[in-house]
């Protein structure tokens, strides 16, 4: 590439370079970094329009190369019903953090998805019980099959309960699934059933009320709770907080907008209820998972970390493989 050229990466190349498994192993090492003081303090800007609303989220680290990354990405609930259009849309903009230099932009849905995936599935793996074989699924769009394939590659799930509200987006989600993952998805209407006969609960909607109780969690219940990427967001009951042991992506930024800053809000726990955040459990500073009994609640709310962790596998690979479109957008 010329010096003054900026690779450009659409959704599908994304989906081609960015391996699950690889990711996973990428999110686990920033959260790592993060934890050792190692890594930037993410940051995050949010803007909300009549329909949905807009969020920037900027990080840098250096990954035996100095990287900055910001993604910017517009998310409207309605969009698909109302506009034939995808919910999150959005771009990654790639930089060299030595000199500033713009090295990619590239399409953010994948990323999005597939990072948000990685992080339940690594902390599946300090954070659920080793042998969790039944999880429900609620949310039954990418990010919930993303979710599944993450999880399934560090717990042995036997059953998954498939919940959403969309009846048709369900068929589809338990259709495919059973066939592509050789596993048990059961379609259901009844939420806290389902989860009271699960070891391990995904929740990954856009859902502004909270909709699962305490009522509904089994002891030795691992939650994975994504949805609650911005302040007006929330998906479980702030009792359920309360009881269990929290454990966080970044703390400053789940009380900001996760599920920590409607507990905190509503004065049900202050910061210190929060155990660890999950790259002090990667690290080894904290402990994770220390008896069966234990319902654990992890606060995604989706960091920086993990857009920057990402996108350096996808530029590096694409530069290695010769793909994507290379412009300069400095002279036209």
């Amino acid at each position: 590439m010329d010096l003054q050229e900026t690779l450009i990466i659409t959704k599908r190349e994304v989906e081609w370079l960015l391996d699950i498994q690889e990711c996973m192993d990428a999110v686990a090492y920033a959260f790592k970094l993060h934890a050792e003081g190692k890594a930037l303090q993410p940051k995050i800007l949010g803007l909300h329009v009549p329909h949905g609303g807009f969020h920037i989220k900027a990080g840098a680290m250096d990954l035996g190369r100095p990287y900055f990354v910001a993604k910017a990405n517009a998310n409207f609930p309605d969009n698909m019903k109302n506009n034939g259009l995808p919910t999150i849309q959005g771009v990654i903009i790639v930089c060299d953090a030595a000199n500033g230099k713009l090295l990619a932009l590239m399409d953010s849905i994948a990323i999005t998805v597939i990072r948000t995936g990685a992080a339940t599935g690594i902390a599946a793996k300090y954070l659920a019980r080793k042998d969790a074989k039944v999880a429900t699924i609620c949310g039954c769009g990418n990010q919930g099959r993303v979710s599944l394939k993450a999880m399934m590659t560090v717990r042995p799930i036997e059953r998954v309960y498939a919940y959403d509200i969309d009846q048709t987006q369900k068929n589809k989600f338990t259709k495919e699934l059973t066939e592509a993952l050789n596993v048990q998805v059961i379609p259901v209407d009844d939420l806290g059933l389902a989860v009271r006969q699960s070891d391990i609960c995904v929740t990954c909607t856009t859902s502004k009320k909270p909709f699962l109780n305490k009522e509904d969690v089994k002891p030795g219940t691992f939650i994975a709770a994504v949805g609650a990427d911005s302040e007006d967001k929330q998906e479980l009951q702030t009792t359920l907080l309360a009881s269990c042991k929290l454990v966080v992506d970044i703390l400053e930024q789940s009380a900001t907008i996760g599920e920590l800053h409607h507990a905190l809000e509503y004065g049900v726990v202050t910061r210190d209820h929060v155990h660890a955040e999950l790259g002090e459990i990667i690290a080894g500073s904290k402990t994770g998972r220390t008896s069966d009994d234990e319902v654990i609640v992890f606060d995604s709310t989706g960091t920086a970390l993990q857009d920057v962790a990402s996108a350096a596998i996808v530029y590096e690979k694409a530069i290695g493989a010769g793909i994507g479109m290379s412009v300069n957008l400095a002279n036209g």
